[in-house]
């Protein structure tokens, strides 16, 4: 396809999003990537380590800049490609959008984290199961992969995670209780990581929820001294700060989405981090904590699980994985509110309140533990009450 036709078929640059700053020169992207190229070598590397608590700022500030980077040159690609999201009947953005951005953001996960020197078992696993996840997203941005080998590439992720001991310890060992802790940990990662797929339709919203999240994994990391969670934390953060402008302008659209390689391996390792972490020696703790930090995917799956159960929407599994519509928590509360922007900074402010509730959970006694468990109930009703309208 020639530049005139494809211009045609996806819509001048203004249209994809290509103002502002996403259609900035080469010799800018070259810059900041030459920036990041620099804090990468041996010198200004191990000057970084050498500093009580300074890797995590390092992995945040070398992240962000390559994401930063990447970004502007993964919409040319997208675009040249013709790898993009169109408006459809569900979705919520109205111009064509490149896709691919979850490679800027894998990108620079993986190369802040490999530059950080220090890997286990587990964390490469990790790395293993999300890479796998990414290439699969890929080939469903670019070619539309059936549901079921989505869900095949999320089942070998999630084994390649659990064989490496990244699994739920909620039950004493027995046959029982391996089998009842293996199983809720399959459940938890492939909940969240659709949760988090389920998310990336409105602009900077699975993004956001991403820095949110891996933000307060990160503080919870300080405060237990968890080095690894930490470095993936921040290693989340930074690349999603570098991928965050050109995902939520405040007066256009986003120049890019995250696509499935994005959503679903943001999700996936928030999800692996969560199972790694150490949270409590109270399993009560152990379970609260990181279902108030991800109460919103929690929230979100559950709702829209049930009310299609209910409903007759769906009746096996195959047309549950399969089925797609506009009864999200994000499409229910931009119908009550009329605004995208203001949908997303609810969502967002309701992730930080429950999240900050479950940090507050890690010294809390028991009556402040009873007393966060019934606002989170409290704030449950309230969103509950709120789709509900946004429904009729």
């Amino acid at each position: 396809m020639n530049q005139t036709a494809r211009e045609n078929s996806l819509g001048t640059p203004a249209t994809v999003g290509w103002n502002g700053i996403a259609w900035w020169s080469w010799w800018m992207s070259l810059l900041v990537l030459g920036l990041a190229v620099f804090l990468l070598l041996p010198v200004p590397r191990t000057t970084w380590h050498t500093v009580y608590g300074a890797r995590w700022a390092y992995i945040l500030v070398v992240s962000s800049l390559i994401a930063f980077s990447l970004t502007p040159v993964l919409i040319r690609l997208a675009c040249f490609l013709e790898v993009v999201d169109l408006p459809a009947g569900r979705k919520v953005h109205t111009e064509p959008t490149p896709l691919l951005g979850g490679v800027a953001i894998y990108t620079a996960f993986g190369i802040s984290i490999l530059a950080n020197s220090i890997l286990d078992g587990q964390v490469v696993a990790i790395m293993v199961g999300g890479t796998l996840l990414v290439v699969v997203g890929i080939l469903d941005d670019v070619r539309g992969m059936p549901a079921g080998v989505r869900l095949l590439g999320q089942l070998l992720a999630a084994g390649v995670v659990m064989q490496s001991g990244v699994v739920l310890t909620l039950f004493p060992p027995s046959v029982a209780g391996t089998t009842a802790n293996a199983a809720l940990t399959l459940l938890w990662l492939l909940g969240i990581t659709n949760a988090m797929n389920f998310f990336d339709g409105m602009d900077g919203l699975a993004t956001g929820l991403s820095i949110i999240t891996a933000g307060l994994l990160g503080f919870f990391a300080a405060l237990t001294f968890q080095p690894f969670l930490g470095w993936f934390a921040a290693a989340i953060v930074g690349s999603c700060l570098g991928f965050l402008p050109f995902n939520f302008r405040p007066k256009r659209p986003a120049a890019i989405f995250l696509g499935d390689s994005g959503s679903t391996f943001l999700g996936f390792v928030l999800a692996a981090l969560a199972v790694k972490g150490e949270w409590a020696a109270d399993n009560v703790i152990d379970i609260g904590a990181p279902v108030l930090i991800f109460w919103v995917f929690i929230f979100d799956m559950t709702h829209i699980t049930l009310t299609r159960i209910l409903t007759g929407k769906v009746r096996s599994f195959r047309e549950w994985i399969a089925y797609t519509g506009r009864d999200h928590l994000h499409h229910r509360l931009e119908a009550l509110l009329g605004s995208k922007r203001q949908t997303v900074l609810l969502i967002f402010l309701l992730s930080v309140s429950m999240g900050l509730a479950g940090m507050a959970l890690r010294n809390a006694r028991t009556l402040e533990a009873v007393l966060l468990t019934l606002q989170a109930a409290i704030i449950v009703v309230i969103v509950s009450i709120l789709e509900r309208a946004g429904n009729r």
